[in-house]
Formats: structure tokens, C-alpha cells, sequence
């Protein structure tokens, strides 16, 4: 992690929704989906929200041979967002605990706050990373 990688960092994305990712493409295989409102999807929402993270922590990283995974998420979904909105997020970057990330995230659609709450990030060494998830799946497999 690089001297920069410090609270008050700040960063804004902006998304234009597809229609690919609204809920009824979610989980295909569900027929519950295939009814549900053609809206963008809180689960591709909260994706959304950890690439915008990554998206500003990468330049204060040692990329590619550091990287983050979300590790926790407080967030609420209170507005819907149809497709070919642009949704905007905001993230602030409040603590830095180790390789610990804590983040502040509001999301816009242009017409509504859809999305506000945080979500923690850890840094971690790809290469260790990968190898313990290959230990993992050996287990299981065996």
C-alpha cells in the first residue's frame, strides 16, 4: 500500500444501467426472477459499488500484486432505477485499519438517492489469495 492510501481519499463513478443488469437477468435460472420489475438489481447494484471502490484505491496500491475484496457491506436500496439511467457513486474512503478499508457510499440515479451506507475492503496479495481459494477447492474436491 502506497504512503497516499489515507482517509478523505474520494472518488465518483458514473454507470449507465443496461438492461442486462436488472433483476429479472439476476439469477436466470429462477423463474420467481422472470416477473420481478425490470429494474437494476441490488445484487448487481452492491458489484457496482466494490468496483467503484476499486476503481479508487487502485492508483494508492502496489496493482496488480496488491488487490481488495469486499469483506462487508451496510447498505440500503431505497429507490428504483430503470434501465438506461446513469447512476452516479460517490465513495469516501473513512478508515484505514491495517489492511482494513472502511468506505462511505451514496449512489444517485438522477432522480433519487437509491443507495447509502458503507463497505469494507482488505488488501491482499493475489498471489496468497488465489492459492489458499486452490487449497480450498482441493478440499472440497478430495
Amino acid at each position: 500500500m502506497k504512503e497516499t492510501l489515507k482517509p478523505g481519499l474520494t472518488f465518483e463513478f458514473h454507470y449507465k444501467v443496461p438492461e442486462d443488469k436488472t433483476v429479472p437477468r439476476l439469477f436466470p435460472e429462477f423463474p420467481e426472477g422472470q416477473i420481478m420489475p425490470n429494474v437494476f438489481a441490488s445484487g448487481y447494484m452492491i458489484g457496482l459499488f466494490e468496483f467503484a471502490c476499486i476503481k479508487a484505491v487502485k492508483p494508492h496500491l502496489d496493482w496488480p500484486d496488491e488487490q481488495t475484496v469486499g469483506i462487508g457491506f451496510q447498505l440500503n436500496h431505497t429507490a428504483a432505477t430503470p434501465p438506461g439511467f446513469t447512476v452516479t457513486v460517490k465513495v469516501k474512503l473513512t478508515a484505514v485499519e491495517g489492511k482494513k478499508l472502511t468506505f462511505a457510499i451514496e449512489a444517485f440515479d438522477g432522480i433519487d438517492r437509491i443507495s447509502r451506507g458503507t463497505h469494507e475492503r482488505f488488501v491482499i496479495d493475489p498471489v496468497k489469495f488465489n492459492a489458499a481459494v486452490a487449497e480450498k477447492r482441493n478440499k472440497h474436491i478430495s
